[in-house]
């Protein structure tokens, strides 16, 4: 018998660690623009880095587009170079400014390899191509050390030539052919080439302008040709592009700009095209192409406003793939704008075609984007990132869906929090941005479209969004540091900030200084009360927290609270609770103060370096947040000062947190790691969502903060959202439920799709269109709206015609404009709208080539317009035309294989709105009935276009939105199983209340899987009321009493209130069934009696004589392993059942794997195969299983999955055997459980493909590192990935340890 000793008899809940807060967004950060080698590629991926992390992507072949796949952050300082090997696509080396090399494996994402002192900090860094496992570094002059990684000679050699250079070392390449052929390029402009067997050649090659001068013109560039043996590209900064001979020492083409200015610090080889290469501009960000035989450019393309820092071609782009059918496959030309633009006819050079290629490209300003040279669009673009530490992080005050950060890179950026897309940039670079604060909402009668920031060395500003320019400076605290900047909520003509020379000054937003507080020392932080206007506290770093007065004319401070042992960096007053403030240190503590009693009352501990975020929740008075640089972010209940959750994704210090009024459960937060990301803290507060669900009254909802406060008392709603719902709600009459749910899903709901969702539902139930919000066109919209909002968008592009000033800075020009029209009218089938476009543009060819798609009439008049104008040039050119067909099929089929599923959807609604048609050449025959298979056709293909899009945005871990995929066809049913399978059950018991008849069946289930959720013992009740929403409930009312765990008399009242009788009632009533032979009914009572242990002897005879026989299928002995799966844990632990036990729980894990099959949990069917095996060999029982047997389904399952997943493509591929083939056929015969309907696949839950940074759990299901949310078993130091924890619970109640502990991830 094995021993439970953590089992703890008193408490039958198992405390398991499960994370509280969910991540739910990240914004990456972008590429740093100061070192040189930044960017690498290889195979289907490519990496840059930021400040201190390395960022990877990975191409998505389903979808033929770039996924974050990882976040690689062991750099402690500025990371200065990194490579990818070339001879093994897994591994990788960075090296920083700390003196640290480091070998990364890709697919396992951790360091393999540290090199602690590379005597110098690497400023370049290359792997030895020649040799396997070898690093090669250098840094300023040198010498070039080589790394042996591993094998007999490994450690760190001195190459014996190159050394002693007289100029620094920009960067160095070896050759990837000729074996020990180095160059290194140096500031002076010069190159040293150095080959076995040859002598060596020092300071080479200059430009021939800086002959005989000692100007310096540093190597930005050097790149072997990689068909020659040495021939070699070189940049240099000011002297331009040169080909050379690395043998004769000549230089062979020197190439020229078409400007002076054009300065060039990147360039890469096209391997797919010999001969070719591309340059990007430092200046403004022009792509140009070249061939080696020509000294300028083949063409440019300008890209962006800002220049070049660093490019790299992708060796292998991923192979096209056909498109014949409609199919997942795509092929690659896919864009994250979703927008194909038509390749511009080359200039000048008709002789050259456009290479197939992919540039990886850094800009200037941190943006990174994959650019598909041969159709000339970005494939991926991420503009904008940060590429310093982000100290802080604000909502705006009435846009809960705009965010604004403020960095060490000297900007503040705007961003969308839905879509994750800057939208704003600040002007020029400020120096470092440590603080910034938006001017008060419209609320407070400010409507100032305004953000202060204050700065370390250029005192403080106020930035207007809109405008984009800087209105106001401060320059009192002179060239000190600004650290905290507060403008305040409740007079928004006051300004505070405070600074290293010990001041906190206050004064009017047009500079008038009305407060001037001395500090001892330099203050970090300050805050308004959000009670009383004239009260601000500070946090100084002589440990003291200040309270101050404005109303006095006092100086001196109103309260002065000690206590830290450690400067006080951040203050922040509870929004909820009058008087009370906390503080956060450096000596790791928060602090929470009453102003009242003048006192400490509390001190939360757990942090194990300095303290900066601090966020108080608006609605709950006790949750505070507090960030650290211990890289955690912990959630305190402060009345007793319990740590409730603790996250370590960031993968440095935390900075800044914050959440918005509106949606007070989701929090932003920033870091040194330059991410920002974003969270849900609804788990924190489930048992309010159910009490609403179950109508409880509003006592059990909102209430004051007294009542909040009480220690261990159930979370209640205190702010200002939930009393203005019940404000709002009280004032209507009729069924209010609907509004009721919907309102608080919204507030509770993290952004990404909730609000879309609502929308939909209510089109769905029928509310009146003129009731949608004016943001609903920009969602995913039902599809009986889709085609009047596409084509009033196009109407808008066109009105443009008529204005006389185009649209502001970086807006799209006239042509643009009615181009995007134009396209908009053409999927939407009005072809005589873009071919009346196409002409005012000027493109003929293209509105010919459709015109007879309107009628012959329109196209012969087209003509004569067209062939009048030629007649007028004297031009007799012969004008090609094509007809428009009107084959809508292949039209979805080209989009849906260039994974623009968007642009599929609206082509398939327009034909089935009967837009898109065939021209009728013949006289009109009978047509209706082929127009009515069309109709079914075009249904057809509208419902499978809107299923592979949602499966897109599941994949990609937004569930809700993929929900809304299904809604906007009225799928009902697939909605509901896709936020099942994302685990958002709260949002689909609410939504499915709402549909009401129409999801049903998805919401009994759901109401199910919550009701387990809260099986626990502060919350039966819940469990119980969840229970009793669905109608045929006795069974699932009888599992929840079997399994609580409370006294006699508490047992007895819960069966009460379930309908159910009494303990002693159920022990006759069992043993009258047991008489009757009724297995099912003795099983369920005998549980419900004293003594439930008798139920097993009972259950598992009547499954182990089940299984003996042939004809045993799953649901034959489901119910009754179900039932039994519900035993209370504290009687099943007993030694006297272990062997039961035992029998219990391989059947359960068989039973599992077979459900798990028949659901398609893939990923773990071989974790419950393997499972059963082990408690098989372990444990001794009569169970009629082999081992043998076990393996060999699993051996067939495999093989006969490979053959639907792989098909006969795979070269490694071999089909199943016969015997596969029949063992695998025998296993689906059993499995006659039907699923809900959609509810086959695997669980993806939100969040689930962000990367973390620092937590890295391994899964001991597959001994691989978890990607996305982890669930920890009851020892407390098992993970599983939360996905497979919830597939798993699903089919199996019993943790996989096998310890009798039932598993709870939900």
């Amino acid at each position: 018998m094995e021993t439970l000793e953590w089992f703890c008899k008193s408490d039958a809940d198992v405390k398991i660690k499960m994370s509280q807060v969910k991540q739910v967004g990240l914004l990456a950060a972008g590429c740093q623009p100061w070192n040189k080698d930044v960017c690498a590629a290889s195979g289907d991926r490519f990496a840059y880095c930021a400040t201190l992390a390395i960022y990877i992507y990975q191409l998505d072949h389903r979808y033929n587009e770039f996924k974050l796949r990882a976040i690689m952050s062991e750099h402690k300082k500025t990371i200065t170079a990194i490579s990818w090997c070339p001879h093994n696509a897994e591994v990788f080396a960075s090296a920083s400014a700390d003196n640290l090399l480091i070998i990364w494996n890709v697919a396992e994402q951790k360091a393999v390899a540290r090199l602690d002192n590379t005597k110098g900090i690497p400023s370049s860094l290359s792997w030895c191509w020649n040799a396997n496992d070898s690093m090669a570094f250098v840094s300023h002059r040198g010498p070039l050390y080589v790394w042996a990684i591993s094998g007999p000679d490994s450690g760190v050699t001195v190459h014996k030539d190159a050394h002693s250079f007289l100029s620094d070392i920009c960067l160095f390449r070896w050759h990837p052919v000729k074996k020990g052929k180095v160059v290194f390029g140096h500031t002076d402009g010069s190159l040293s080439i150095f080959q076995p067997g040859s002598k060596n050649q020092k300071h080479v090659l200059r430009p021939e302008a800086l002959e005989g001068t000692d100007e310096e013109d540093p190597v930005t560039a050097l790149e072997w040709d990689p068909l020659s043996t040495d021939y070699l590209l070189v940049a240099n900064l000011h002297n331009g592009i040169r080909l050379v001979d690395s043998e004769s020492l000549c230089c062979i083409t020197t190439f020229s700009f078409p400007s002076a200015a054009a300065s060039v610090q990147c360039l890469a080889w096209v391997p797919s095209a010999p001969g070719m290469f591309i340059t990007g501009d430092s200046q403004v960000g022009v792509l140009r192409i070249w061939n080696v035989s020509r000294s300028t450019p083949l063409d440019n393309f300008k890209l962006k406003k800002t220049g070049f820092h660093a490019l790299h071609v992708l060796h292998s782009p991923p192979a096209k793939k056909s498109f014949n059918t409609i199919s997942p496959t795509k092929n690659h030309y896919t864009s994250s704008t979703s927008e194909a633009v038509p390749p511009p006819t080359l200039s000048q050079n008709q002789a050259f075609s456009l290479p197939p290629g992919h540039a990886v490209c850094c800009f200037m300003d941190g943006g990174v984007g994959l650019y598909d040279m041969g159709s000339k669009k970005w494939d991926f673009l991420r503009d904008l990132g940060h590429v310093e530490t982000i100290f802080d992080c604000k909502f705006k005050p009435d846009d809960p869906n705009l965010l604004a950060t403020a960095s060490f890179d000297g900007t503040i950026k705007v961003w969308d929090i839905n879509t994750l897309t800057a939208v704003y940039t600040s002007p020029g670079n400020e120096g470092v941005v440590y603080s910034l604060s938006w001017a008060p909402g419209k609320a407070l009668g400010g409507d100032l479209n305004c953000i202060a920031g204050a700065t370390s060395r250029n005192g403080a500003f106020i930035w207007d969004v809109k405008k984009g320019k800087m209105i106001t400076r401060f320059n009192e605290h002179g060239k000190n540091g600004i650290f905290c900047i507060a403008w305040s909520h409740k007079d928004s003509k006051r300004i505070a900030t405070c600074s290293g020379d010990g001041f906190c000054i206050i004064r009017t937003i047009d500079g008038k200084l009305l407060h001037k507080y001395k500090h001892p020392a330099a203050v970090f932080g300050c805050d308004w009360s959000q009670n009383n206007k004239d009260m601000i506290a500070t946090g100084c770093e002589d440990k003291n927290v200040r309270v101050y007065y404005l109303a006095t004319s006092s100086d001196q401070p109103l309260k002065v609270f000690t206590g830290h042992t450690a400067k006080v960096f951040h203050v922040r007053w509870s929004p909820l609770r009058e008087g009370i403030l906390c503080s956060g240190s450096d000596d790791g503590s928060v602090r929470i103060w009453d102003y009242t009693q003048d006192a400490c009352i509390n001190v939360l501990s757990g942090h194990t370096a300095p303290v900066r975020g601090l966020m108080w929740n608006t609605e709950v008075p006790y949750l505070l947040t507090s960030g650290s640089w211990d890289y955690s972010i912990r959630v305190w209940d402060t009345r007793d000062g319990t740590c409730l959750d603790t996250v370590y994704d960031h993968g440095a210090d935390v900075y800044g947190l914050t959440c918005h009024p509106s949606r007070p459960f989701t929090m932003a937060s920033c870091s040194r790691d330059s991410t920002v990301r974003l969270w849900s803290l609804t788990p924190l507060i489930a048992p309010l969502l159910v009490n609403i669900l179950t109508d409880h009254s509003w006592d059990d909802i909102i209430g004051n903060t007294d009542r909040a406060m009480v220690p261990g008392a159930a979370p209640l709603l205190c702010g200002k959202v939930s009393r203005d719902i019940k404000q709002e709600l009280d004032k209507l009459t009729g069924d209010l439920s609907t509004k009721k749910l919907r309102w608080f899903s919204e507030c509770f709901s993290p952004p990404g799709g909730s609000h879309n969702l609502w929308n939909l539902v209510a089109v769905i139930n029928g509310q009146d269109d003129s009731l949608l919000p004016q943001s609903y066109g920009q969602d995913l919209m039902h599809m009986k709206h889709l085609i009047r909002f596409k084509t009033s968008e196009a109407q808008e592009l066109t009105i443009v015609k008529m204005s006389k000033f185009g649209g502001g800075i970086g807006a799209p020009s006239k042509e643009e404009r009615l181009k995007g029209a134009a396209e908009i009218h053409l999927r939407l089938g009005q072809i005589q709208r873009y071919c009346e476009l196409m002409v005012e543009l000027g493109e003929w060819d293209k509105a010919l080539s459709v015109a007879p798609g309107v009628s012959l009439k329109y196209w012969k008049k087209l003509m004569q317009r067209r062939a009048d104008q030629l007649m007028q040039e004297g031009n007799d050119d012969v004008i090609p035309y094509c007809v428009a067909t009107g084959d809508v099929k292949k039209l979805v089929n080209f989009f849906m294989c260039r994974g623009q599923l968007k642009e599929a959807l609206l082509v398939a609604q327009g034909a089935c709105e009967g837009n898109i048609h065939v021209p009728q050449t013949s006289s009109a025959n009978n047509n209706a009935s082929t127009d009515n298979d069309d109709m079914e056709a075009y249904n057809g293909l509208l419902h499978s276009v809107c299923k592979e899009l949602a499966e897109w945005y599941f994949q990609d871990g937004r569930a809700v939105l993929a929900a809304c995929c299904h809604l906007a066809v009225d799928n009902t049913e697939l909605a509901m199983a896709t936020l099942i399978r994302g685990n958002e059950l709260e949002l689909a018991v609410y939504a499915g209340k709402v549909l009401g008849e129409l999801a049903a069946p998805a919401t009994h289930y759901v109401l199910e899987l919550l009701a387990r959720k809260y099986m626990t013992t502060a919350t039966w009740d819940l469990a119980c009321q969840l229970l009793q929403m669905i109608p045929d409930n006795e069974i699932l009312l009888a599992k929840l009493c079997a399994f609580y765990p409370g006294s006699t008399a508490e047992i007895d009242e819960l069966h009460e209130r379930c309908g159910l009788p009494s303990l002693e009632e159920c022990k006759d009533l069992a043993e009258s069934a047991e008489g009757e032979g009724d297995v099912f009914n003795a099983v369920k009572y005998h549980l419900l009696s004293p003594e439930p242990d008798k139920a097993l002897p009972i259950g598992m005879t009547f499954v182990k004589e089940q299984l003996t026989g042939s004809e045993w299928t799953v649901d034959s002995i489901y119910p009754v392993l179900d039932l039994l799966g519900y035993i209370r844990t504290d009687r099943l632990v007993l030694s006297k059942c272990s062997e039961h036990r035992n029998e219990l729980l391989i059947l359960c894990g068989y039973i599992g794997a077979l459900l798990a099959i028949s659901r398609q949990y893939i990923s773990i069917v071989p974790a419950l195969y393997e499972y059963t095996s082990q408690l098989l060999k372990r444990r001794e029982v009569a169970v009629p299983l082999q081992i043998e047997q076990l393996s060999v389904e699993l051996e067939a399952w495999r093989a006969c999955m490979q053959s639907v997943v792989k098909g006969s493509v795979e070269p490694s591929y071999s089909p199943p055997s016969e015997a596969q083939r029949e063992a695998y056929a025998q296993l689906l015969s059993r499995i006659t459980e039907q699923p809900h309907m959609g509810l086959q696949g695997p669980d993806y839950v939100t969040g689930s493909n962000l990367p973390s940074h620092s937590e890295v759990q391994i899964s001991c299901f597959t001994g691989v590192r978890i990607q996305g949310p982890v669930f920890f078993l009851e020892d407390g130091k098992s993970a599983i990935s939360l996905n497979d924890a919830l597939m798993w619970a699903k089919v199996n109640p019993f943790s996989p340890l096998g310890t009798g502990v039932r598993i709870n991830p939900f």
